[in-house]
């Protein structure tokens, strides 16, 4: 299926937009985009902000923190014409020839809910236990991607802070050396400051926006597998293509309706 694969470049897209801006408007002002390079601040806020997600998430997922970020870099699995093209003539194929029919074709179904709802169909599963199996799929599946989402959540959360943390450090620095040279004591204060502009950074450009992107993903697809859930229904009681067509319409964009009017495909 087309849906979910690719790549997504608003994320990419987004990422440069926000830290193109501030480096630019920072040349703007006649600064050096050099001076905003911090070892020391970048060691606090990297080491402050895996430290407190290691404590609140445990060390397994916070190494999948490379894996989660992936995740918004590809488009979301939605519900799409293709999907609720072939829920419609499996629909059409259970009504003319017996719900039986459909076994040589569970295996060419790529969705793995879809398949594994019209694998209990065609075994004659109780409609009541199917739907049972798939909202537990639904529940389990919504509540990984929704912990995913949240380390980024957190990360935000904990950066700003880390960033306050690594400004005080170095003001402290800054008020044990006030008899030193006044220039040095400048440079001080303002790589001081590095660390509260790295965190907010980091927080407002970066880690909330992804934990953001990853929850609008859970929506999305959620609604594809409410729709699948639908589809199945509708299949088991033998429901008329066209009746189960108009369900699946209520699902999609208007776009992709449009498609499912033409076949259900964009080829």
């Amino acid at each position: 299926m087309k849906a979910g694969k690719g790549m997504d470049i608003s994320t990419v897209v987004g990422l440069i937009l926000g830290m193109g801006g501030i480096v630019t408007g920072y040349i703007i002002e006649g600064g050096n985009p050099a001076s905003l390079l911090g070892l020391s601040a970048f060691i606090i806020i990297f080491a402050g902000v895996s430290g407190a997600l290691i404590v609140s998430f445990g060390i397994k997922d916070f190494l999948r923190i490379g894996a989660i970020l992936s995740e918004s870099f590809t488009p979301a699995n939605e519900a799409n014409a293709e999907l609720a093209g072939q829920i419609v003539d499996l629909s059409d194929k259970a009504r003319k020839e017996g719900l039986l029919s459909l076994d040589d074709m569970v295996d060419d179904i790529e969705d793995p809910l879809f398949r594994k709802g019209i694998r209990m169909v065609v075994d004659g599963v109780d409609p009541d236990e199917i739907e049972k199996i798939l909202d537990t799929d639904m529940t389990i599946y919504e509540a990984k991607k929704k912990e995913d989402a949240e380390v980024y959540a957190q990360a935000g959360g904990f950066a700003p802070t880390m960033g306050i943390i690594g400004t005080v450090t170095g003001l402290v620095l800054v008020l044990g050396n006030l008899a030193g040279d006044v220039e040095h004591l400048g440079h001080a204060i303002a790589a001081a400051f590095i660390a509260t502009l790295y965190g907010i950074s980091l927080a407002n450009i970066f880690a909330l926006p992804v934990a953001n992107k990853l929850k609008g993903k859970i929506k999305k697809e959620k609604l594809r597998m409410e729709m699948i859930l639908a589809g199945v229904f509708a299949i088991h009681k033998g429901e008329s293509p066209m009746l189960v067509k108009e369900k699946m319409m209520s699902y999609l964009e208007e776009a992709e309706q449009k498609l499912l009017d033409k076949g259900g495909s964009e080829d």
